[in-house]
């Protein structure tokens, strides 16, 4: 697991040398002194005459030679935030293409010609799945680039790179696979058919949870692609830092859509990417400049917009704008008239020129300007026409990857200006419904044939349901070629891999310190499974594994402790004398630092915890991420990327701290969580809990780490189960007791989610109840038991529900087991039947909604239900729990009027314990003065 450490230092003069790193990347400062008068006039008179007598022009050639000088010195001054609309890497600097580019461009035709096909085929009569055509269309090049000379699979020594495919290229991903041999023909007309098809279908994106073997990244949620794959690379940095894995040749591609980085998320994390010179990453952003309806920037740039954003954040941009063929062009431009057009015509005009022809971009474009109708005079309209733009010219797209590759000390993005749909024929070709259009007419399929210029005859196309894929003779040069560049690159992409060894179960001594309690001592739920980390950190075996994500609360979650000793990951270390430097619990930063630190950020932290959470499968390298947050700002805002986690089945634990709707009371509506059980409920690799008591903590823990990272017992229930999935615990902020573990507890019980914590107290004639209660719901309910005894003679047996979601799932499954075996005796749910034999009223009580008990109404008869429905309210917890009618005297009154229902008491009794209680004014409740001081 250990391995040598060591930073790249390739690019990073600061880094090189020693000294001081600067604050302000590319800063120039803003007080100016002029130390020598007189040359600066000189220098000024000099710059004045360049005006004068060569031109605008010739001055601003120079002074754009000068700030490149400038960089290359490491002067300081800051760079533009956009540059011409032409390509960043001029023809002179263009390294030698190593490949065949004739073979290559067939490998394309044949790959493009099949993944349009696949989609063809979908809209079959009686399947009709849809998919989309367009996008791979647009990204062809881009890809084939990568895959040919670019892409490192898992058997390359540095360990394969990590490559994030647009979700809505996927076709071509399959297209590819096919003709390397992965797929079949059968397997490719299953596409979007994952359960009717005769042997299992393709997904429609890339989804690891549906094609495990196959795809590694979910990425169809627009905009999570890119923050993940920031944080993918991050995450690789502190790997290596830690020197867990040398992932030092290891690289992260994102393919993205220039519609796409409208998201939040797209551009939300580019500043983390350029703060930690994250060069082991690339974006590439196809700019087609067409959003699923229309132009992404019909009245603007979007190349030019893009690039101001990621040059003014600190990342390398290279424009891959205009094909070969504007070479010469640019060249003639002797008085940037054509650049000139270049930079102010709007990508809404781009779009239309494309789906006109070579004459109307003769008399549109050029013809706007003497100068530029004269550099084509000599050309025809079918030449005009066919000058291409960047992102589709193999030799421009690979010198933009090598410059990404070869740049040290920044992230960099590739614009590639692209033609949605190109290829596909003047149906599809920068059409604004190409995006919707799936199947290709038979005049669509015979052009479309003839340009890549394959040998397909026309009576193979008379099928128009079902035109024939092609697949060249396993003996012939492309074949052979394309095998052999993925053989050469580490083998084939994308492919998910699991190597990972069962890590080793924590020692039994860890758990003590939950299960013996907390004596008189009031501590939260939060602070129990702090005490169990800091136990796990100490196991030398296991401690390294575990990774805190923490956004910016550590020291409201009791986490600060884990500073000093633990550490925060940065790989600058800690170059600032920290103001609490002399405090026990200090604030320290280090290149190996385990604490990911993600500051006030939901976003960034749950893509980390994506990132750690699924390194078993990516890296080899099973390790435990640790998110705690508010349980307010988890599933709630960041719901999207806990799927897509689920997806990338991440593995790990999700601790929504401060939970529940009246326990964080002073925060409010915004802050106070009475929901996000439900939330996680709808997420199917969720496993949430909702513990009382810190020995119930314990054991769940135990068993989740056993599920995920070890060797699983199985089920408390009996059964095999899934180890892809992540854990979700609730946790509070309010201290109380923690009772030691009681002798003989029901452990299945607990862990399928509900036990009898205690029974009520012997009454003669007494008349029985049954209360449900869950996380800081429990205490209260106990509260309630002993009013019902002492003031109601009522006898009520307390149930700890620690997972209402887990029984909603074992009852709902029994329920699907029933549905398809009529003939057989039908199963009963656990819940049902573990309250079978119980007496009396059952109520449920929780700080959630109602419908978290609710889950299980179904399946317990008579169930009803407390709750705190509604907004949060800022005010002391007893006049919250009152407030909602959750607590102690709240649940009394219900057992009571449950009670009434049934005719075993009158329900003037019911009417005397409002009046006694006073449960309908929240000013009445009872004061807690040990109450604690609430989080902020």
């Amino acid at each position: 697991m250990r391995m040598s450490a060591s930073q790249q230092s390739d690019g990073d003069p600061a880094r090189e040398s020693g000294t001081p790193r600067a604050v302000i990347t590319d800063g120039l400062p803003s007080q100016l002194i002029d130390n020598d008068p007189d040359e600066t006039g000189e220098w000024l008179e000099s710059f004045d005459a360049v005006v004068d007598h060569a031109g605008k022009g010739r001055a601003r050639y120079l002074m754009l030679r000068m700030l490149e000088r400038s960089r290359e010195q490491q002067v300081g001054v800051p760079a533009l935030r956009s540059t011409d609309y032409i390509n960043t890497i001029a023809p002179e600097r263009e390294p030698w293409f190593p490949g065949d580019e004739h073979v290559e461009r067939r490998i394309r035709a044949y790959i493009r010609w099949n993944a349009a096909i696949m989609v063809h085929r979908a809209q079959r009569p009686g399947v009709g799945v849809g998919g989309h055509i367009s996008s791979y269309a647009s990204s062809a090049s881009l890809y084939e680039v990568g895959f040919n000379h670019f892409f490192r699979g898992k058997d390359h020594p540095g360990g394969g790179d990590q490559i994030w495919f647009q979700g809505h290229a996927s076709p071509g991903i399959y297209a590819r696979a096919f003709l390397e041999g992965r797929l079949t023909e059968h397997q490719m007309d299953g596409f979007r058919q994952e359960v009717s098809h005769p042997g299992g279908g393709l997904s429609s994106y890339p989804h690891p949870r549906l094609m495990s073997d196959f795809w590694e990244f979910p990425t169809v949620s627009m905009g999570l692609g890119p923050i993940n794959a920031i944080y993918q690379a991050r995450f690789n940095r502190y790997l290596h830092d830690r020197g867990i894995k040398d992932t030092s040749d290891q690289h992260v591609w994102a393919f993205l859509g220039d519609g796409e980085m409208d998201e939040p998320e797209s551009l939300g994390a580019i500043g983390l990417a350029a703060r930690e010179e994250l060069d082991n990453l690339t974006f590439v952003v196809n700019c087609n400049l067409q959003r699923l309806d229309g132009p992404v920037r019909g009245n603007g740039k979007v190349i030019q917009e893009l690039e101001s954003f990621f040059r003014g954040a600190g990342w390398n941009v290279i424009k891959v704008v205009w094909g070969r063929g504007w070479d010469k062009l640019l060249a003639a431009d002797r008085d940037g008239a054509l650049v000139n057009l270049m930079n102010t015509t709007p990508d809404g005009d781009y779009q239309t020129y494309k789906a006109e022809d070579g004459a109307y971009v003769r008399e549109h474009f050029f013809g706007r300007d003497p100068r530029t109708r004269k550099l084509v005079e000599g050309m025809t309209d079918d030449e005009v026409w066919a000058l291409q733009r960047g992102g589709h010219d193999y030799r421009k797209v690979y010198a933009a990857y090598k410059a990404a590759m070869d740049h040290k000390g920044q992230p960099t993005v590739i614009l590639a200006k692209t033609i949605k749909g190109w290829t596909l024929g003047s149906h599809f070709e920068g059409r604004n419904s190409t995006h919707q259009m799936k199947k290709l007419t038979a005049e669509d399929l015979a052009n479309f044939r003839d340009r890549l210029y394959l040998d397909i005859p026309d009576s193979a196309l008379e099928d128009k349901y079902l035109p024939p894929y092609y697949k060249p003779d396993p003996d012939s040069d492309e074949m052979k070629y394309m095998l052999e560049r993925r053989q050469a690159l580490g083998g084939a992409v994308p492919r998910r891999h699991v190597a990972a060894k069962p890590l080793k179960a924590p020692e039994e001594k860890a758990f003590e310190v939950l299960k013996r309690g907390s004596g008189k001592q009031e501590v939260a739920t939060t602070m129990a499974f702090v005490r169990l980390l800091k136990e796990f950190l100490k196991d030398k075996e296991l401690g390294p594994r575990f990774v805190p994500v923490i956004p910016d609360e550590a020291r409201t979650f009791g986490m600060d402790s884990l500073f000093p000793t633990s550490k925060i990951y940065s790989p600058h270390g800690q170059t600032y004398t920290a103001v609490d430097r002399e405090l026990m619990l200090a604030y320290k930063e280090s290149t190996t630092g385990t604490i990911l630190h993600e500051g006030i950020n939901e976003a960034g932290s749950t893509a980390s915890f994506t990132a750690v959470g699924s390194s078993y499968s990516t890296h080899g390298e099973p390790m435990i991420p640790i998110y705690i947050f508010y349980s307010m700002f988890g599933f709630q805002r960041t719901g999207d990327a806990f799927w897509a986690a689920a997806d990338q089945m991440t593995r790990g634990f999700a601790l929504g701290a401060t939970a529940g709707r009246t326990t964080l009371n002073g925060e409010g509506l915004q802050h106070e969580d009475g929901h996000s059980l439900l939330l996680a409920a709808t997420n199917p690799a969720v496993v949430s809990y909702d513990p009382a008591f810190s020995y119930e903590l314990g054991h769940i823990v135990k068993d989740a780490l056993a599920r995920m990272y070890g060797e699983d017992p199985g089920a408390p229930l009996g059964g095999e189960r899934s180890a892809d999935v992540f854990y979700y615990l609730t946790v509070y902020n309010e201290a109380y007791q923690q009772p030691a573990e009681p002798e003989g507890l029901d452990t299945a019980g607990l862990l399928a989610g509900i036990y009898r914590l205690n029974q009520g107290p012997w009454i003669d004639d007494a008349k029985k109840a049954q209360i449900l209660a869950s996380g800081v719901g429990v205490p209260w309910a106990l509260r309630a038991q002993e009013l019902l005894a002492q003031d109601w003679g009522v006898s009520a047996d307390i149930w700890s529900v620690t997972s209402w979601t887990e029984l909603r799932r074992e009852a709902v499954e029994t329920d699907r087991w029933n549905l398809d075996h009529p003939a057989e005796e039908p199963r009963v749910p656990y819940v049902t039947r573990t309250l079978a034999d119980a007496e009396g009223p059952l109520v449920a009580v929780s700080d959630w909604m109602r419908a978290v008990p609710d889950l299980l109404a179904p399946y317990v008869p008579g169930l009803v239900s407390l709750g705190t429905d509604g907004f949060g309210l800022s005010d002391t917890r007893p006049a919250l729990r009152r407030h909602f009618r959750v607590d102690a005297e709240s649940i009394v009154v219900r057992v009571l009027g449950e009670l009434a229902k049934k005719g075993q008491i009158e329900r003037s009794v019911v009417a005397a314990a409002v009046e006694k209680y006073q449960t309908t004014d929240a000013s009445k409740a009872p004061v807690d003065l040990t109450q604690d001081t609430p989080a902020t």
